[in-house]
């Protein structure tokens, strides 16, 4: 079975001098899975993003690149040519020219996000992190792979203060970056780097089914063994791990979408609406009308507190 046919969803934004007053703020962000083969970068990017890869191109924001599949080729003006394999991120700085690519004969998926600002330079700067050591192996990490996600989650929605949340995201990967990289908490190809894949692919793989023992053959793995394992390192058994993602995507769902709950229980891949009123019972407690209420119930009551604390002489 084939895990690794998520959509492409790029996301341009606009970022207004209120939102650059915080110090932090994001041009783009986005998701690309690069077939074998396909012409790289893909289309559709405005100009200042689109580049030939013969040529390069300047950016004028930072950039984190992170490749979860495959691997690929970097270089830049001031660094010679580099291998990017699964499991490296690539930080990319403005005014530098660089170019790179996926490998032609196995492509790559890769997770990117744009950004400028006075903090941004100053957490590149106190972590070392310099255009003559950009590329950092941090291994595979599933937590790292749902910052990226709520990231293209937040830019779709529109709201308000999507910059400020966007920013704080930002922040956080950084962090987690910094603190992976700095204490090499993984080794490459080891079995706790297996159960990162596997999060990964249950994570991106969320509004399909995922069949647990096909994906520990996909690892190479016998599933007893896999699944002994991927408790140990998880407190889950791999399918009860899957469903608590389900239902955790359903929650964000029900939370701030106007989807029916037959659309939700459609998206997600269950059986019917009737099992998935079951399971999201037996998980929150709640149906997921209930759920839905109470969230919405609480979101008003706190709108109305922010209201009375701006009109409270």
């Amino acid at each position: 079975m084939n895990y690794n046919e998520q959509e492409n969803d790029i996301k341009y934004l606009d970022a207004t001098r209120a939102d650059m007053s915080f110090g932090l703020y994001v041009n783009t962000v986005g998701f690309q899975a690069v077939k074998a083969g396909e012409h790289y970068p893909l289309k559709d990017h405005p100009s200042g993003y689109f580049f030939n890869v013969s040529k390069g191109r300047v950016l004028h924001e930072f950039q984190l690149l992170y490749i979860t599949k495959g691997s690929g080729s970097f270089t830049s003006d001031a660094t010679p040519r580099q291998t990017l394999n699964k499991g490296t991120l690539l930080c990319l700085f403005p005014g530098q020219w660089h170019t790179y690519s996926p490998n032609n004969k196995i492509g790559w998926n890769e997770y990117y996000i744009g950004f400028n600002g006075s903090v941004a330079e100053l957490w590149f700067r106190e972590a070392g992190i310099t255009p003559e050591n950009p590329v950092l192996t941090v291994g595979l990490n599933a937590e790292l792979v749902k910052l990226f996600q709520s990231a293209i989650e937040v830019a779709n929605s529109g709201k308000n203060a999507t910059q400020q949340c966007l920013s704080g995201i930002v922040l956080h990967m950084i962090g987690l970056i910094c603190y992976i990289s700095s204490n090499r908490i993984f080794e490459e190809d080891s079995m706790s780097q297996k159960i990162e894949r596997a999060k990964i692919i249950m994570i991106e793989n969320l509004y399909k089914n995922v069949d647990v023992e096909d994906l520990a053959e996909k690892l190479n793995l016998s599933y007893s063994w896999f699944r002994k394992i991927f408790k140990d390192y998880t407190g889950y058994a791999p399918a009860k791990y899957f469903q608590e993602l389900k239902i955790k995507k359903a929650e964000e769902l029900l939370g701030r979408t106007a989807h029916s709950v037959k659309e939700i229980s459609y998206m997600l891949n269950y059986k019917s609406v009737e099992h998935f009123f079951s399971l999201f019972k037996k998980k929150t407690g709640f149906t997921p009308l209930e759920y839905r209420a109470y969230i919405r119930g609480e979101e008003a009551k706190a709108a109305a507190n922010r209201q009375v604390d701006t009109t409270t002489p």
